[in-house]
């Protein structure tokens, strides 16, 4: 088993939560213990102004599954990257895919200068599943959500507390991270940002009630530079084909209101590898079936999004809300268990 990632270390990157429920997931990957203790912060409770102008919480304490996790990202994923080699991957990386092509029932690719034969092919490369666009399609994607984010140092020891807060054009969120920092994000839609990168971010947020009480215990001057991802729900077709299988995002992608992208990447690398162990043996129904548990998971998605969405009514008129609200809401377009309204 080779696996290649394009960075040379993980990096810093938006997506910090872990629901309570992955310690099922950690738990069976062997990897709860040494999660506990690499330092990773609880999340005791959420709050969120949605609706309304009043803040609500959500004290973990009601979660039948207890407390979530906020995560030091790089570390998370170099503890994963390291779990994979000591199971007996290959890692390559830094190491970009240069060519893909089929080989009889298999695939040859060549990737940071290295050539490499292979009977099956996972896609995890994230949102756009490029990697096995000729074979698999373009995701259809559901808007053109973006997330602009940034970190920035704290002056004193915050609450490990979530904040998200919608706005007429969007909504923020916001939470302490490890490592004495705090996340800052704002999420509209890509025809409708207007600047909020670098200093712009911050100020905006300063200008936000309720909001700029929040991360007053952050020093936004000393913030890193803000970055831009996409944050779109997204989907293939189907997650697997003839020698090849997608997870994670590749597979489908969630708005970043659910919490569930990290959750569904372990989830879906861990049942994608059951799936790609049967293959291999001989079982050519594992990818069909793998394919099918996922549609559950996306109907369930969308469900719940509209329900989130659909609690905001202060701004009917307003373009990022009329595209959420109603019949005609989250059109799909072709590119080439939640809790109430919060990212953690």
């Amino acid at each position: 088993m080779v696996l290649l990632d394009r960075e040379a270390a993980p990096a810093d990157r938006i997506g910090e939560t872990l629901p309570a429920a992955a310690r099922r997931l950690l738990g069976a990957l062997g990897l709860w213990e040494s999660f506990l203790a690499d330092g990773h912060l609880p999340c005791h409770a959420r709050q969120s102004v949605w609706g309304g102008d009043e803040p609500v919480t959500m004290d973990s304490l009601f979660d039948p599954d207890g407390m979530g996790w906020r995560l030091d990202r790089r570390l998370f994923e170099t503890r994963l990257r390291a779990a994979a080699v000591e199971a007996g991957a290959t890692l390559l990386a830094p190491a970009s895919v240069a060519r893909v092509e089929r080989e009889g029932a298999g695939w040859r690719l060549e990737a940071g200068g290295t050539e490499i034969a292979a009977r099956l092919l996972i896609d995890a490369s994230g949102r756009g599943a490029r990697l096995l666009r000729p074979w698999a399609g373009a995701q259809a994607k559901d808007c053109r959500l973006l997330c602009t984010w940034l970190h920035a140092p704290l002056r004193a020891d915050a609450a490990s507390i979530t904040w998200s807060q919608s706005v007429e054009d969007g909504w923020w969120y916001s939470a302490p991270l490890p490592g004495g920092r705090r996340l800052l994000a704002f999420h509209t839609d890509a025809d409708l940002a207007r600047g909020e990168a670098g200093a712009g971010l911050a100020s905006r947020a300063l200008a936000t009630p309720a909001l700029a009480e929040l991360v007053a215990d952050a020093d936004l001057a000393q913030a890193s530079p803000a970055r831009i991802c996409a944050a779109h729900g997204a989907r293939l077709a189907s997650a697997a084909g003839p020698g090849w299988l997608a997870v994670g995002d590749a597979a489908m992608s969630f708005d970043p209101l659910s919490s569930q992208g990290l959750f569904h990447a372990l989830y879906t690398g861990m049942k994608g590898g059951e799936a790609a162990a049967r293959l291999l043996a001989g079982d050519g129904e594992a990818g069909a079936a793998f394919a099918a548990a996922l549609e559950p998971v996306w109907d369930a998605y969308l469900s719940h999004r509209a329900i989130y969405y659909g609690m905001e009514r202060r701004w009917p008129d307003a373009p990022f809300w009329r595209r959420r609200l109603g019949p005609n809401a989250f059109p799909v377009s072709q590119d080439a268990g939640f809790a109430r309204p919060a990212r953690g």
